[in-house]
């Protein structure tokens, strides 16, 4: 499969030897920026000069404590710095000053500008998302006491961290040249794991359940597992697009839109919000916050104030549980906050991950050899966030019983087509589609991570009691009969 992998996707399979490697494990980069860096830096045989990628490391990305270090370079020295981070643009609209902020060093929209003639050069490149990588170049600005015009830092270039343009119809055409347990396996490996290191295929599929928010919009999950399982790897680690937020304070300012800035939340411009250690987050105004989250979940829409906006972010809440409570038949929410103590609020989370069934992370799970670049599949994921196709597909394929409740279908359909996107992106037609395949990957799966949150709710509100998600069937395509 190896020989395969690498004749099919060629320039974006590197080597990644994360069992025997310390060097960048000691270095806690993201796997996409790691991978940036093998597929830089690796020869045709996966081997790479450690001198060679420390010096651009200790070039290119400064630490955050060496931010003052820098600030001298530029204000004081007057030199242009290069280093790679992500940049965020803004465009005030009363004098049309477009200035950009560096939220990893602190840097903020009133401390610098982005002159025309340099903004026209790498506009198509800042516009694409709320916040984008690449390397920065930044210079000064000196300050004019005649024209009151003060000093800024000023961006002098800038170079896309994506070097190469993400072929996503190639992606999905080259996924037929491989069967489901070889596909799995490959997923695995995009993501750092052994896929060898795994009992048997639930297990694999338990842990590929977390990659689903990262290809659907708008999905809502809760998991519960025990420590060590890589919750936080995965959610915080693995994708520039997403956020993960680990215990403390949450408000709705932060969460949603803050009245006082006048700026978007975090819901804004990130594939999912992951609330890591959800017994630890406590949050500002409790009643305030379940309202705002029972809107957007439902619809994307959330209003504060006299602002309304709309997002495509999921909500994914992450817990440790403790193993006498590893029981779907148990009241296991009683665990969460008491803001996640409503039915409502429950009802609106599409599916429950049982993190139980993932193992423990040991050294036979991290991945030793040839793999996807990760920094390109998580962009492949972002992409087919776009792809209402699958959808479509799906609502074609299964068949609603009547009187189905309108949120169970809506879960099931919406995690199926989260699984389709996942491990059948070559589909293009329900025609396309095994309907064994379909049934035994996407569709039972998300039908019983539904059920799930439905005992949970029957526990927390005797209104739910014993009621159970639809049974749901799949039509026959033309190629089935």
């Amino acid at each position: 499969m190896i020989e395969k992998l690498r004749e099919y996707f060629d320039e974006m399979v590197v080597y990644k030897d994360l069992k025997k490697s310390n060097f960048f494990s000691a270095l806690s980069l993201p796997s996409f920026l790691r991978d940036w860096l093998l597929k830089k830096f690796e020869n045709e045989d996966g081997k790479f000069d450690i001198e060679e990628v420390s010096s651009f490391i200790h070039e290119y990305l400064p630490k955050k404590d060496e931010w003052i270090s820098i600030k001298n370079r530029i204000i004081v020295e007057n030199e242009r710095v290069k280093f790679l981070t992500k940049i965020s643009v803004d465009i005030n609209i009363k004098n049309q000053e477009i200035t950009f902020a560096l939220p990893d060093f602190g840097l903020t929209n009133r401390e610098t500008i982005i002159e025309s003639d340099v903004w026209y050069q790498c506009k198509d490149e800042l516009v694409k998302g709320k916040e984008t990588w690449g390397v920065v170049e930044l210079g000064y600005r000196l300050p004019d006491e005649e024209l009151k015009i003060p000093g800024r830092i000023k961006l002098v270039s800038f170079t896309d961290f994506c070097p190469y343009s993400v072929d996503l119809d190639y992606y999905k055409e080259t996924r037929a040249q491989f069967n489901i347990k070889e596909w799995i396996d490959i997923i695995l490996g995009a993501i750092d794991y052994n896929a060898d290191g795994y009992a048997d295929e639930h297990e694999k599929l338990t842990m590929l359940t977390r990659l689903l928010p990262f290809v659907e919009k708008r999905l809502n999950l809760i998991e519960l597992a025990p420590k060590g399982t890589g919750k936080s790897y995965l959610f915080g680690r693995v994708s520039k697009f997403g956020w993960l937020s680990s215990g403390g304070v949450m408000s709705r300012a932060k969460m949603f839109y803050d009245i006082s800035k006048r700026t978007p939340g975090l819901v804004c411009g990130n594939d999912f919000i992951a609330l890591d250690e959800v017994q630890t987050i406590s949050f500002t105004d409790v009643d305030e916050m379940r309202a705002a989250l029972k809107g957007y979940m439902e619809s994307g829409v959330f209003t504060v104030g006299n602002y309304e906006g709309t997002a495509d972010s999921g909500i994914i809440l992450l817990g440790n549980i403790s193993k006498g409570n590893m029981d779907e038949y148990k009241s296991m929410f009683s665990e969460l906050p008491s803001a996640f103590h409503e039915s409502a609020l429950i009802d609106r989370f599409h599916g429950f991950i049982k993190g139980w069934d993932i193992p423990r992370m040991h050294d036979d799970l991290k991945i030793s050899g040839w793999a996807l670049n990760s920094e390109y599949f998580c962009t492949i994921m972002h992409l087919l966030r776009e792809d209402a196709s699958y959808r479509a597909i799906v609502d074609q394929l299964i068949v609603v019983p009547d009187h189905a409740d309108t949120r169970d279908t809506e879960a099931v359909k919406r995690i199926t087509t989260s699984y389709l996107k996942l491990l059948f992106p070559q589909v293009r037609s329900a025609e396309d589609v095994d309907i064994r395949e379909f049934q035994m990957y996407c569709l039972r799966p998300a039908a019983k991570m539904r059920q799930i949150i439905k005992k949970q709710l029957g526990i927390l509100d005797i209104e739910f009691k014993g009621k159970d998600v639809p049974v749901f069937s799949v039509r026959k395509t033309s190629n089935e009969d």
